[in-house]
């Protein structure tokens, strides 16, 4: 089966029909370059009905969906497949209560495998952005009196976001982080997750920024309302009004694995015809977690 690269849904549910054309498609992609035995190490074995392979070494049997993000789904493999699709491909973020009413899942079921979809869609932070970068922060929420600008007592969730311009002053990547406020420390994981000491990085004139010019080349500018930053704070409205689409309380425990969601659609938006294949392949690639884990890792 080649590839799906298109984004109609009509196309899509002819070329995936049902759980047995999805498994075969996912059978595909895990063995793509030869069988190795997830209990052995063996390379040797041969496919037996169902896409599932046997090893000769141990005997065991394993399953597309073994030791992927597709493990033991319980709502049938062609409605993840859907929900992978959606997350993927709609320009618009949806929620779970939405996505549980649209394929006929539970919504807690339906919230976390969206959160496994979510993990296969954070940065595997192997490219940098390397050219003209700017940087600065915003907030995530309402309102509240009296608060403005960098307020450190504000309820709102903190974000710092990185974006690199294209020769062209277009925007061509994004990445977003989720901080505890507005200091050196907690402004530096981005710098050193996403960012080139190569790059030319542009911010603001706050101060939070000055200790990174050790390491990188920071060019200090006053923002002029955002005047000196149109295309940065264009993504900040895009973010914004993508999460207020939402129509559920974002939590800060829950917020990054969001801002991963959108950084990975938006970075990916010139290449729309690959991205469900994409993620797809993320989650392949990704071993298998656990309720138990997802409530673990989204509480840290």
């Amino acid at each position: 089966m080649e590839q799906f690269e298109d984004q109609d849904i009509l196309n899509f549910i002819k070329e995936l029909p049902n759980d047995a054309a999805c498994k075969a498609y996912l059978a595909k992609i895990k063995w793509q370059d030869g069988f190795t035995c997830m209990k052995c190490g063996h390379t040797k074995g041969c496919e037996k009905v169902d896409y599932r392979y046997h090893c000769y070494n141990c005997q065991h049997v394993e399953s597309a969906t073994a030791n992927t993000l597709f493990h033991k789904v319980k709502f049938g493999l062609q409605k993840a497949f859907c929900v992978v699709f959606e997350m993927s491909t709609s320009s618009k973020s949806i929620s779970s209560i939405q996505m549980g009413k649209r394929f006929s899942i539970r919504q807690g079921t339906a919230w976390y495998f969206m959160q496994k979809v979510r993990k296969a869609m954070k940065s595997s932070q192997k490219y940098p952005l390397e050219k003209l970068i700017h940087v600065d922060e915003f907030t995530v929420g309402g309102k509240e009196e009296g608060k403005q600008g960098r307020s450190y007592d504000t309820k709102k969730k903190k974000a710092v976001i990185a974006v690199e311009l294209t020769d062209g002053n277009k925007v061509k990547r994004v990445y977003i982080r989720s901080i505890k406020d507005y200091s050196a420390k907690s402004l530096t994981p981005i710098f050193e997750e996403h960012i080139s000491t190569s790059a030319k990085i542009v911010t603001d004139k706050w101060r939070g920024y000055q200790p990174l010019k050790e390491m990188y080349d920071i060019d200090q500018i006053y923002s002029n309302n955002g005047a000196n930053f149109k295309q940065l704070h264009i993504v900040i409205m895009q973010v914004k009004s993508w999460l207020r689409a939402i129509p559920t309380h974002v939590s800060k425990w829950h917020i990054q694995a969001y801002f991963d969601e959108f950084c990975f659609r938006i970075n990916r938006s010139q290449f729309k015809t690959s991205i469900f294949h994409k993620t797809i392949n993320r989650m392949v690639e990704s071993k298998p977690i656990y309720q138990n884990q997802i409530k673990q890792m989204l509480s840290v």
